[in-house]
């Protein structure tokens, strides 16, 4: 327990900043040699399946290139149940369960308002008695992060912040981690309401990109920005790509009330992206929205 405080109180006067800066100049050098022998032994180390991987080891020219690798076709099956959804990312469950007004569970002990979350009162209301799941992306884990179901790209939201590690045992010491972290919320309007993907920032993850923008994070200005996408057509099917991070990290999604039942899950578990996280139900305001207007065309014709 004394190790354990004495980590975290560590943690808090680490130049955390000035670290991942220069964790991000050393991983996106192109050192030849010396960054394949280094992605070998990071490989050995966090017994990372290479035979997934799209690339041979010698062809990635920086260290980030292999951390955010793409994988071999087929290797993450989406599940194909047309009421599914599914895990945006291969990690663990970190936590998962309802959305209340003021306390989402991050750690036993631990909460975070989902107002400080997505730095949005009106957002936070959408999702108020929503769910929501949070995956903890390990450095042995793929670090491309998949649409859970099929959606429309609404906005984007950059929050800068902390760069806290979000290593379990930071995640259970200090308190509000997940909404004081530098991250990137991403909007999509669904089936089923809206679904929200946010990406959390942590130490050492040197940068943040969707397949929209590219790299949204870090940000020279350090500013909240909002990126409106509802005139763009941006759509995304289930377990499409929707971006990555280099080094590890944490993915939550956030479902509106009464969308979606989680399946019997167990924290801790590992999980894959395109695995099962529940089913969506039918009978939600947002698809009786649908039907509802659905109707009312036919009538007019």
């Amino acid at each position: 327990m004394f190790s354990e405080k004495f980590k975290v109180a560590l943690h808090y006067i680490l130049p955390k900043h000035a670290l991942t800066v220069l964790a991000g100049c050393l991983a996106s050098a192109k050192l030849g040699k010396i960054t394949t022998f280094a992605v070998k032994k990071f490989a050995e180390f966090y017994r990372i399946d290479l035979s997934e991987v799209k690339n041979d080891i010698q062809d990635f020219e920086t260290f980030n290139d292999f951390f955010a690798r793409e994988l071999k076709a087929g290797c993450r099956p989406i599940d194909t149940e047309t009421n599914s959804i599914v895990f945006p990312a291969d990690g663990k469950i970190s936590q998962y369960g309802d959305l209340l007004k003021d306390a989402q569970l991050q750690a036993k002990g631990h909460y975070f308002s989902i107002n400080s979350l997505l730095a949005d009162d009106n957002d936070a209301a959408t999702f108020e008695n929503g769910k929501f799941m949070t995956v903890y992306l390990s450095p042995r884990d793929y670090h491309r992060v998949h649409m859970p179901i099929d959606g429309k790209l609404l906005k984007m939201v950059y929050v800068p912040g902390e760069f806290f590690s979000v290593n379990p045992l930071y995640v259970r010491h200090i308190p509000e981690l997940f909404s004081r972290n530098e991250r990137v919320i991403c909007l999509f309007e669904t089936a089923i309401g809206k679904v929200a993907v946010i990406f959390i920032g942590a130490t050492i993850v040197r940068s943040i990109s969707t397949t929209w923008a590219g790299i949204v994070a870090p940000s020279t200005f350090r500013e909240t920005s909002v990126t409106e996408y509802n005139n763009k057509n941006i759509s995304y099917k289930k377990g499409d790509e929707i971006g990555k991070f280099t080094m590890g990290s944490t993915v939550i999604c956030l479902f509106e009330q009464g969308a979606v039942n989680f399946e019997k899950l167990t924290l801790e578990d590992h999980i894959l992206m395109g695995e099962k996280m529940g089913e969506t139900v039918l009978n939600t305001p947002a698809t009786k929205a649908t039907k509802t207007a659905t109707q009312a065309k036919k009538a007019k014709k």
